[in-house]
């Protein structure tokens, strides 16, 4: 385990990848854990670098700023990291030419928001995106702890649409693999639906599951086999990507 980015960044080699006997250098995937960008979910940290680990990928799991309330603190330190993975910071054994993102709830925001959208360089973009029941309107049915804790209390209408990733969206996002629960209290499945509809329009590739139950902030879903699915079609999408 390395850390990086005063602190921030904690690198998760996969098991078997750290010797000279291993295989060549494996891609990495950058995890954004959720919270409404008022804390880090654990669940949604190290336990998924864990299950990223054993699925032959790397894993580096960011605690990215929070309550940046018009600021874009979270957005500059995913920045930061994907350009010190790219640079070769964790390590030989990553193959920084594939760098991924996998972000829950309000971490899915900021995965979209990273794939997508203005870019301050091109090497701060992804190559994969994995979104988690993602929080992704700030104009639509946006949730509204998330909304006071990234824009204020005195957003308006242009800084709430800003920040709504379904119009960030262009043909240069990388492929993006989503899932949702139909019956999610807090981020209305119409964020996934709005974001991967603006992901077809622009011609990227996608895939989408919507499952009809389960609450919000499951995470990788050990205590529910029906949405626990994910991970294993998660795990195939990344096998077609040819990152496994």
């Amino acid at each position: 385990m390395t850390e990086l980015l005063d602190g921030r960044l904690t690198v998760h080699l996969a098991p078997g990848t750290a010797t000279d006997q291993a295989p060549g250098p494996a891609p990495i995937v950058l995890v954004l854990p959720g919270g409404g960008y008022n804390v880090h979910a654990p669940h949604e940290a190290e336990p998924v670098a864990r299950w990223l680990g054993g699925i032959g990928l790397h894993a580096a799991v960011l605690r990215y700023r929070l309550r940046p309330q018009g600021s874009t603190a979270p957005l500059d330190d995913a920045r930061a990291a994907v350009r010190a993975l790219r640079e070769g910071a964790a390590g030989p054994r990553v193959d920084a030419s594939r760098v991924g993102v996998l972000g829950f709830s309000a971490g899915g925001h900021l995965a979209a928001w990273l794939a997508g959208g203005p870019q301050a360089d091109e090497v701060e973009r992804p190559d994969l995106a994995v979104l988690c029941y993602p929080l992704i309107s700030m104009a639509h049915l946006p949730h509204p702890g998330s909304l006071e804790a990234l824009l204020g209390t005195d957003a308006g209408p242009d800084e709430r649409r800003a920040a709504s990733m379904e119009y960030a969206v262009d043909p240069a996002t990388p492929p993006v693999f989503c899932w949702h629960t139909a019956e999610d209290g807090a981020v209305d499945v119409e964020h996934a639906l709005r974001y991967t509809t603006a992901l077809r329009r622009a011609g990227v590739p996608l895939e989408l599951h919507v499952l009809p139950h389960g609450a919000h902030g499951l995470g990788l879903a050990q205590e529910n086999p029906y949405a626990a699915r994910w991970t294993g079609w998660c795990a195939e999408w990344f096998a077609l990507q040819g990152w496994r």
